[in-house]
């Protein structure tokens, strides 16, 4: 006999009948419509506390609607596919999709900035729906790579996921609507040589909102126009600063990555008075056994072709939470990928690793030289007695591996003249901290979210480690061999 706590409005399809077993716990309200496939029998419960219902059950086939958490207590349970509760982990490093986990989850689900939370976290899930079908379509020539002004990179899924993730915020906080920061505008929309691109960008955000219900999210009534689009993406031009609520976004942190099937972020914080409060990071295509982190993304890809994982495995992508004081980040899984809907929303606690001694250390740091001096972390790591070649990772997927356990350091240090943008650090600067990590600039100070769209005042770079004794030791290394560089 397998148990589910539900705690919201949702249906559940069943391939075997339900039983009637309850128990009562005290939470919130709850109406809860059960469905059997077998005999389309409707049972409805109505408590003013949650239910624990108990299946007999060999499959689940149907996503859940509207679903937020399942708990008890702070613990966690689900089953899925005959396979049972589990708290092991697969041989090949992935786990059970429904495993057991424990949290504190009055941490998440209630207190100051709770709905936000809950928004941002649907519409991240949203944003790498449509990041991963974009991405699909670059990678058999199906989608091209634009370039803005700059010269960077930008791809239908840059404006899309912003059209979607603000389209959802504007929706969920209407009457009080907060501004956002977000990295991209319609420069490069406008004109003949837009005209395409634009056509391109609506489509997939329409795509993505007829779809959105995956996440609980009721969609638009009607398909969004070409000017709501371009409206809604040019919501994200505030510009910041050290008072007030204000929602910064990256929408794919980490393009070069993107569009060459490698890692690539989501990323969304809330910054409230100048300080980040909360951060929701999604990282489709992490991988969840570390090894594979030393690899480019096309060759997992390669052995999950060869080899494909069982749907019932946690292998891949994630979401990342974390709230400003909870002392805790959470991941949850994606609640689509390629392969379809996920079938329940669940939480799984992340923490740092315990790892304070150098020569034990993983490091981080930018794939691209441009984008930090690879020269100079190389000096730091030998100077600090670091022995394992680094980890050279796109986007905010750093920060992700940090409080993840899977690396250590994070180091960057860009080129004289660069200017960090708020919208690359503070999800991942967030969930680090939470997760027990420390993040500063290279003189010790921690990062100043309050002075508009860029990080000013920066000491030379960025640092982010899984402890206080280890960033310590680098916040010694890089004063030793600063004096020598040629920054």
């Amino acid at each position: 006999m397998q148990t589910l706590l539900l705690r919201a409005p949702i249906m559940i399809r069943a391939t075997s009948s339900l039983g009637h077993e309850k128990r009562l716990v005290t939470k919130a309200s709850v109406s809860c419509t059960l469905v059997s496939v077998s005999s389309f029998q409707q049972h409805s419960l109505h408590t003013t506390e949650s239910v624990r219902v108990s299946i007999k059950c060999s499959n689940l086939v149907r996503r859940t609607e509207g679903l937020q958490f399942f708990e008890d207590e702070g613990n966690m349970e689900a089953a899925s596919h005959g396979q049972g509760l589990s708290s092991q982990s697969k041989p090949n490093g992935s786990t059970d999709l429904f495993e057991t986990y424990s949290f504190d989850s009055d941490k998440i689900v209630s207190g100051k900035y709770a709905k936000e939370l809950e928004v941002a976290t649907r519409a991240v899930q949203l944003g790498c729906m449509l990041s991963q079908r974009v991405q699909e379509r670059i990678l058999c020539k199906k989608e091209q790579a634009n370039f803005k002004s700059d010269r960077s990179v930008v791809t239908v899924a840059d404006w899309g996921v912003q059209a979607v993730i603000i389209w959802v915020l504007s929706q969920a906080f209407s009457a009080d609507e907060i501004p956002v920061v977000a990295e991209e505008d319609t420069k490069a929309l406008k004109g003949m040589d837009g005209i395409h691109v634009l056509q391109r960008v609506v489509e997939a955000v329409n795509e993505c909102l007829s779809e959105c219900a995956v996440v609980g999210i009721p969609p638009p009534k009607h398909p969004l126009g070409t000017i709501d689009v371009l409206k809604v993406i040019n919501k994200g031009s505030a510009q910041g600063g050290p008072k007030g609520k204000f929602w910064v976004l990256d929408p794919v942190d980490g393009t070069l990555g993107f569009v060459r099937g490698d890692q690539y972020a989501v990323a969304l914080a809330l910054i409230a008075d100048g300080e980040v409060v909360l951060g929701v990071l999604g990282c489709p295509n992490f991988p969840m056994k570390k090894v594979w982190l030393n690899y480019h993304h096309r060759y997992y890809r390669l052995a999950s072709k060869l080899h494909p994982p069982s749907s019932d495995l946690w292998h891949k992508g994630f979401v990342l939470i974390a709230k400003k004081g909870a002392g805790q980040a959470w991941m949850e899984p994606l609640a689509w990928n390629l392969q379809g809907s996920h079938i329940v929303k669940i939480f799984k606690a992340v923490k740092v690793s315990l790892i304070d001694d150098p020569a034990e250390a993983t490091f981080c740091e930018p794939v691209e030289k441009a984008n930090s001096s690879h020269s100079f972390t190389a000096g730091v790591a030998d100077s600090l007695g670091l022995r394992k070649h680094p980890l050279r990772v796109y986007s905010m997927a750093k920060y992700a591996a940090i409080a993840r356990g899977d690396a250590e350091i994070f180091m960057k240090f860009a080129k004289a003249g660069y200017k960090e943008k708020i919208w690359d650090h503070a999800a991942g600067v967030l969930i680090v901290q939470e997760a027990g990590g420390v993040v500063t600039d290279a003189g010790g100070q921690p990062l100043d979210f309050s002075k508009g769209r860029y990080l000013e005042g920066l000491d030379r770079g960025i640092i982010a480690s899984s402890g206080k004794r280890l960033h310590e030791k680098l916040l010694a290394a890089v004063e030793e061999s600063w004096d020598s560089s040629s920054l």
